[in-house]
């Protein structure tokens, strides 16, 4: 790429005074130039949002939000070819995971057009001639600060409700997909419709621009989607303005297999559990619990499955799974497996690092699953989210005691439970701490259901209706007209 990609601030293409190089994961070699964004990009942004906010009809407009939104999904579909390439080279995403995350983007904008017609307040007549109203308006500018795994449909997914509410919106996107932020500002100014302004955009390696998001008091309430030691940062930073905040953060998603599971369709779902994104997505089904009686058979059969996962570059269409974001990641993540096999885990499939051929340039990583005993729960690589293809086995013999390895957790995000026993998971479901549970099924989400986590999974919940609450103050009106 010859251009440098540049920030989307008040419609224009802003520079920075630093610019850096985007890599390929795959490979390490540079595919581009970006422009790293910081705290006067953010000021910026910041400002221009706010005066739109102020001196626009965009907070008061729906059917023109409902007009955007409708036209933001069709640029975004119109482009999905050019975002799949850019997901793959920069993102590491192989085309079908490139293809789905994209496929996502138009059902949750048109979704939140419809919100942005349909969303309502509540009126009442509390006693004769004394009425009250209930009225939903836009908090003002929405900050967003989007993750770099899924950098298109995450930033989306807070963008939609945020637009539908009335807000303007200031975005922080991370500086590992900068090429592709650039993509996503292109399609975003392709929609004439949309006001100049409403959306600001700026990319960042660092952390002071977002910094100075959340401690701005000309910016309400942030979402944000990423790790939960970041967002207890968040937290105390935004306090003394009494920020409003919308987290999703980490994951440990457990998986329940019970003996009566019908292993031919859990195999194939639990084997993409620990591969999809190359193992680094929140919901990664990172902790397998299986039950006793068909943990051998189970065990058996998925270590020959995860050895046979072809790990290679995106543009090689045989590749079951890319690389991993970079190369600090992947020593990371070997780092804890290392310690965990130290510390007593027994290794079913080591994977790891690949040390020679051609791929060696690229930061990738082999699935890897280690057994753990039960009474071993508080090793790190059970209580820690790895992010990235790295599980674990523990083997139960009842209900109860699954329920207790899976709850046994600081998060709180997601869990898996298998069973053909028509009434034993909505039993064990109303158990566990998770903000979704799916039944002989995995990452399922629809944007008509909220999602989000438990404990230290996060704050507040995003899509379906509860997602716009993050972006709305609710304001009660008394008129007491009397009687006749």
């Amino acid at each position: 790429m010859s251009k440098i990609a540049l920030n989307w601030i008040n419609g224009e293409w802003v520079d920075s005074a630093i610019h850096k190089d985007s890599i390929n994961p795959a490979t390490g070699e540079k595919i581009g130039v970006y422009a790293d964004g910081g705290q006067a990009e953010a000021l910026k942004a910041i400002t221009v949002a706010k005066e739109v906010y102020k001196n626009s009809d965009w907070k008061h407009n729906r059917h023109l939000r409902y007009k955007v939104l409708n036209e933001l999904a069709d640029a975004f579909e119109a482009n999905t070819e050019r975002l799949k390439e850019i997901l793959m080279m920069e993102n590491g995403k192989v085309a079908r995971e490139a293809i789905f995350e994209i496929s996502l983007v138009a059902p949750k904008l048109r979704y939140y057009a419809a919100q942005a017609l349909t969303e309502f307040g509540r009126a009442l007549e509390t006693q004769p001639g004394r009425f009250s109203m209930l009225l939903a308006e836009p908090i003002g500018v929405a900050g967003i600060i989007a993750p770099w795994n899924s950098p298109i449909i995450l930033m989306i997914r807070s963008l939609a409700p945020a637009l539908a509410a009335g807000c303007t919106a200031v975005i922080k996107m991370p500086s590992q997909t900068a090429q592709t932020n650039y993509v996503i500002n292109e399609v975003m100014a392709s929609v004439k419709t949309l006001p100049i302004g409403v959306i600001n955009q700026f990319t960042e390696s660092g952390h002071a621009g977002a910094s100075l998001m959340v401690e701005s008091p000309d910016v309400p309430t942030i979402s944000y989607t990423g790790s939960t030691s970041t967002g207890s940062i968040l937290m105390q930073n935004g306090a003394s303005k009494l920020k409003r905040f919308g987290f999703e953060l980490g994951g440990k998603t457990p998986m329940l297999i019970f003996d009566d599971a019908n292993l031919d369709e859990a195999l194939p779902v639990l084997e993409k559990a620990i591969t999809v994104f190359a193992g680094q997505f929140c919901m990664t089904g990172s902790r397998i619990l299986v039950q006793s009686g068909i943990a051998n058979s189970f065990i058996t059969q998925f270590t020959k499955r995860l050895e046979k996962v072809k790990v290679g570059p995106a543009s090689d269409p045989t590749s079951d799974m890319g690389p991993i974001i970079d190369h600090a990641n992947v020593d990371r993540i070997d780092a804890l497996v290392e310690k965990a096999i130290v510390d007593g885990a027994e290794i079913l499939v080591r994977g790891g690092k690949i040390t020679h051929g051609s791929l060696t340039s690229g930061a990738f990583y082999r699935p890897t699953l280690l057994k753990v005993k039960p009474e071993d729960n508080k090793m790190d690589i059970v209580q820690q989210e790895i992010f990235g293809p790295v599980a674990t086995v523990q083997i139960f013999d009842t209900p109860e005691e699954a329920i207790a390895l899976a709850n046994d957790s600081q998060f709180g995000l997601a869990a898996s439970v298998w069973s053909q026993n028509v009434d034993l998971p909505l039993k064990v479901i109303r158990e566990l701490d998770a903000g979704t549970v799916w039944i002989n099924n995995w990452a399922v989400v629809n944007d008509e259901f909220e999602e989000g986590g438990y404990k230290m999974s996060g704050l507040g919940r995003l899509n379906g209706l509860n997602a716009i609450h993050d972006f709305v103050e609710y304001k009660h009106i008394f008129h007491g007209a009397g009687t006749l």
